[in-house]
C-alpha cells in the first residue's frame, strides 16, 4: 500500500515584482521573506539550509523531490537553520535514510522555518533567472487555505524587504568567543573504530580562522590537513588574532555584501603586508579582493549549486566545484601583483587568485564542498605548504 501524505495547508511564494506562486505548507505556520535564489545541487539539502552564507534568502532547490534523507545532527554547517525559508517541488515526510533522526518536515515545524511544497520550480527559477534574483515572502497557513488577505500581506513584505547590496551580515551570524577546532572529516567504520568524525593525530599548524559564518565542514578540512584551528569572532583584530601566535590566517564564508565588512577588510590588508600566509573562501575571497584595492559587484542570480566547472587558467584542468555566492570580484580591477588562478566556465567570472608578493591565495567557491565534489579540496592543502615554507624560511 502506499503511504499516504496528509492534506498540507495552504501557502503561496510572492515576489516583490508581484509574481504569486502558489503551493502547500511543508514547514511552520506563519510569514517569512527575504532574497529569492535558487540552488541546482541534487542533495545535501541539510548541509545547504544550515549553511550560514544563506542567511537572509529564501532558498529554492531545482531537485525535484527533497526530504529522502530526513534530518540529523552530523549533517549540519552551523547549529541551526540559516536560511529564511525554504522552497521546493516535492516533499516527502518519510525519509529513508540510516542515519535519519527525524523528518525534514518535523525539523522544519519544531525550528519554526516557514517552507512551501508542490511549487513550479522550474517557473520560478526561470523567472529568477529572467529578472535576477529579488525579494520575496513566503506565507504558510496553519490549517485550511490561504485567505487573499494573507497573500497581500506577504507582497507588503516582500517588496519592504530591501536589498542584499550594503548589508553586513557577517558580524551577525559570527561566533561569541574564540574557540579551538580540531575534529577532522568523516570516515568509514572499520574493524578498530565506528564509522564517524575523527580527529587526526597530528596537528602540526595552528591557524586562526575569521568566522563570518564559517561552514562546519570547512574547519574539519583544515583540521583533516594537519591545522589545529582556532576559531574567532568577525571583527577581532589583526593584532588579536596574532597574539594567539598563528602560523597562518583563514578568512570564512559568510552572507551578506563584503564591502562593508571593513574590519576584515583591514585584517586582510595587515596579513598580506606582514607577508602572514593567507587563506580566503567565498566572502573571504571578496574580502581580499577588497583588501588589494579591486571592487566587488552583485552578481544577477548568483552561483549557487553543486556542478559548477572552474578552470584552472594556468594548468587549463576542470574542476566540477559546489558554489554559493551572490556577489563576486571584478577581475577588471585586479592590481598587477594579484594573478588570476581560476574562472567558472559558466559565465567567465573570477573564482580565484593569488599574489605573486605574499603567500595569500583565495577561491571563490567551496572546496570544502558540503554539498558537492572534492574536486578542488587540495587547496587546504596548498594552505599547508605555504605555511610550511614560511616556517622553514
Amino acid at each position: 500500500m502506499a503511504l499516504l501524505t496528509p492534506k498540507r495547508p495552504g501557502a503561496a511564494l510572492v515576489l516583490a515584482d508581484g509574481r504569486i506562486f502558489h503551493g502547500r505548507s511543508a514547514g511552520a505556520a506563519g510569514l517569512t521573506s527575504g532574497e529569492t535564489v535558487f540552488n541546482t545541487a541534487m542533495t545535501g539539502y541539510q548541509e545547504i539550509l544550515t549553511d550560514p552564507s544563506y542567511t537572509g534568502q529564501l532558498v529554492t532547490l531545482t531537485t525535484a523531490h527533497v526530504g529522502n534523507t530526513g534530518w540529523n545532527a552530523e549533517d549540519m554547517e552551523c547549529g541551526k537553520i540559516a536560511a529564511a525559508g525554504l522552497i521546493v517541488n516535492r516533499m516527502t515526510d518519510v525519509p529513508s535514510n540510516w542515519r535519519a533522526t527525524e523528518s525534514l518536515t518535523d525539523h522544519l515545524k519544531a525550528t519554526g522555518i516557514v517552507a512551501i511544497t508542490d511549487l513550479d520550480t522550474r517557473a520560478l527559477t526561470m523567472h529568477l533567472r529572467t529578472t535576477g534574483a529579488q525579494p520575496g515572502a513566503i506565507i504558510a497557513a496553519a490549517e485550511g487555505e490561504l485567505p487573499d488577505a494573507d497573500i497581500e500581506q506577504a507582497k507588503t513584505a516582500a517588496q519592504s524587504w530591501g536589498v542584499m547590496v550594503g548589508q553586513d551580515l557577517a558580524k551577525t551570524v559570527t561566533v561569541d568567543a574564540p574557540y579551538e577546532w580540531t575534529e577532522g572529516v568523516w570516515e568509514g567504520a572499520t574493524a578498530e573504530r565506528a564509522a564517524g568524525f575523527t580527529t587526526p593525530a597530528a596537528q602540526p599548524h595552528h591557524v586562526v580562522a575569521y568566522d563570518f559564518g564559517v561552514k562546519t565542514n570547512i574547519l574539519r578540512m583544515l583540521a583533516a590537513a594537519g591545522v589545529r584551528v582556532t576559531v574567532v569572532p568577525a571583527e577581532t583584530s589583526f593584532e588579536e588574532a596574532m597574539a594567539l601566535s598563528p602560523d597562518g590566517i583563514f578568512l570564512s564564508n559568510g552572507p551578506g555584501d563584503p564591502a562593508p565588512c571593513t574590519y576584515a577588510i583591514e585584517v586582510a590588508k595587515k596579513a598580506i603586508a606582514a607577508k602572514v600566509p593567507l587563506f580566503g573562501i567565498c566572502l573571504g575571497h571578496q574580502i581580499m579582493g577588497l583588501a588589494v584595492g579591486a571592487q566587488t559587484l552583485k552578481m544577477k542570480f548568483g552561483h549557487h549549486g553543486a556542478n559548477h566547472p572552474v578552470e584552472d587558467v594556468r594548468t587549463h584542468r576542470v574542476y566540477i566545484t559546489s558554489q554559493n555566492h551572490g556577489f563576486a570580484v571584478d577581475e577588471k580591477t585586479l592590481p598587477a601583483n594579484a594573478q588570476v588562478t581560476h574562472r567558472s566556465l559558466f559565465d567567465g567570472s573570477l573564482q580565484g587568485f593569488e599574489l605573486t608578493d605574499a603567500p595569500a591565495f583565495c577561491f571563490q567557491g567551496h572546496p570544502e564542498a558540503s554539498p558537492g565534489p572534492h574536486d578542488i579540496s587540495p587547496l587546504f592543502a596548498h594552505f599547508v605548504e605555504l605555511i610550511e615554507a614560511k616556517k622553514n624560511a
